[in-house]
């Protein structure tokens, strides 16, 4: 085992004291220190009096829940990993969990290899981002990885939008991290040790979505054979973040506009209004003042919304936090897969820099992992990145006389071309989703 990792330290809080022995014995083998205790009361002393890489809870203990710790640590210690284990596993459970911030859900019971094994890999991944977070201390405010003048400006803006309650609408292209803007409102704002629920508006089917938002009743429709909470509830005193909002259509707009202004949902089948206390953090890659112009958007809503705008800039004009980033996730990758960080040929740096990133942070993650995983060399040259991005060798002085319009269309040819016709693959390949691929394609690529 990798010696940071022995070193470090695991606190382990179960009210049954034979599953607390269990769990020490196992462990205490292999990490430094492994502390354990009964209860949320016992495991705050602890944490306030030393630092722990990873606690250990079950999900219910006497008298209170798991995910009450769970919030304390994710409010007060960011960097410590979180795993919970518990006996009533269920698949929304699960799910609520790991919207509260565990890391690891491991059901009981369970055996020794499975415990052994489901924490080594929680601990590697902590060790990765402790190592990385050493690296990178002071240029990743909020957890965001950038030092351009651009993301100086929003850091600012996150930092005014953490002290209210107001609204906020982040707009900017797929895949420059609007839900990691709006995870570092929430969890820097007075509602960090609530919930935080993320929602993507096109993932859910329209005729679902009322009832996934807002809950139903038993009985409200064939199926509902329990009453169920949606996500607003699930948020409550927290912050639900509402993506793709431009997708939402017009009865469903009118029904978020209802619980902006009054405070209060109607779960699906019921009359009687629930009150909920939730902070409504939307964003879209779309222009919702044009979508209100031609009456798909409300424009009340609009303004309800807008409260706060924060635009993201792309990529491509963020110029001095492509190395970084470039470095930043070489880095992370090459260590969670335990291989020798590859060097970057000047020439393929050349390239990276000039290439214009129509998919942005999203498709230059995926690349440096592309890259880590087919290398074979111990340098990143030019033959070994896609063949779509080789046009931007040699800083050809022609693409300056085109409109960006013009350079991301040919680009997008270029990686149909590259993936024989693929949408899906080509979308994959950008960093965004098909139906965004499909409203950038060139005329004459569309079915």
């Amino acid at each position: 085992m990798n010696k940071n990792i022995s070193s470090m330290s695991i606190l382990v809080v179960d009210d049954a004291a034979d599953t607390r022995e269990l769990i020490r014995r196992q462990l205490a083998p292999h990490y430094q220190t492994v502390l354990t205790v009964p209860g949320i009361q016992e495991a705050i002393e602890l944490l306030q009096q030393q630092k722990f890489n990873l606690v250990i809870t079950d999900l219910k203990l006497l008298g209170a829940s798991g995910l009450e710790l769970v919030r304390y640590v994710r409010e007060n210690f960011r960097n410590t990993g979180i795993m919970m284990i518990t006996g009533y596993a269920t698949i929304e459970g699960a799910v609520t969990a790991l919207k509260q911030g565990v890391e690891e859900y491991l059901p009981k019971p369970f055996t020794n290899a499975e415990l052994i094994t489901t924490v080594s890999r929680l601990m590697l991944k902590i060790s990765s981002r402790e190592e990385i977070k050493n690296d990178y201390d002071g240029k990743d405010k909020y957890g965001i990885i950038g030092n351009s003048k651009a993301m100086q400006e929003i850091f600012s803006i996150i930092e005014r939008a953490s002290r209210t309650p107001a609204t906020v609408l982040i707009t900017g292209e797929s895949g420059t991290g609007k839900e990691l803007i709006t995870r570092a409102i929430h969890y820097h704002s007075k509602r960090s040790s609530a919930p935080f629920v993320p929602i993507n508006c096109t993932a859910i089917p329209e005729e679902l979505l009322e009832s996934e938002l807002f809950g139903y009743v038993k009985g409200a429709f064939t199926g509902a054979d329990t009453s169920r909470a949606g996500f607003f509830q699930t948020a409550d005193g927290g912050t639900i973040f509402l993506d793709e909002i431009g997708e939402m259509s017009l009865g469903m707009q009118a029904k978020l506009l209802r619980v902006i202004q009054e405070k209060e949902v109607y779960m699906v089948g019921s009359r009687k209004p629930s009150v909920v206390d939730v902070r409504i953090i939307s964003a879209t890659n779309k222009e919702l003042r044009h979508l209100v112009e031609k009456g798909l958007f409300r424009e009340d809503l609009y303004y309800r919304l807008n409260v706060i705008n924060i635009e993201i800039p792309p990529l491509r004009d963020r110029e001095n936090d492509i190395l970084l980033l470039i470095s930043y996730f070489m880095r992370r990758y090459a260590l969670e897969m335990g291989i020798e960080q590859p060097s970057i040929s000047e020439d393929t740096l050349n390239i990276l820099r000039s290439y214009p990133w129509p998919g942005n942070v999203r498709e230059l993650d995926n690349l440096m992992q592309r890259l880590l995983v087919m290398g074979s060399d111990d340098v990143i040259k030019p033959a070994d990145l896609p063949g779509y991005m080789k046009a931007y060798a040699s800083g050809s002085q022609q693409n300056l006389l085109k409109t960006l319009s013009d350079v991301e269309c040919e680009h997008i040819s270029r990686v149909l071309e590259f993936t024989g016709g693929n949408k899906s693959e080509a979308a994959r390949i950008l960093g965004i989703d098909r139906k965004t691929l499909r409203s950038k394609l060139p005329p004459e690529n569309i079915p």
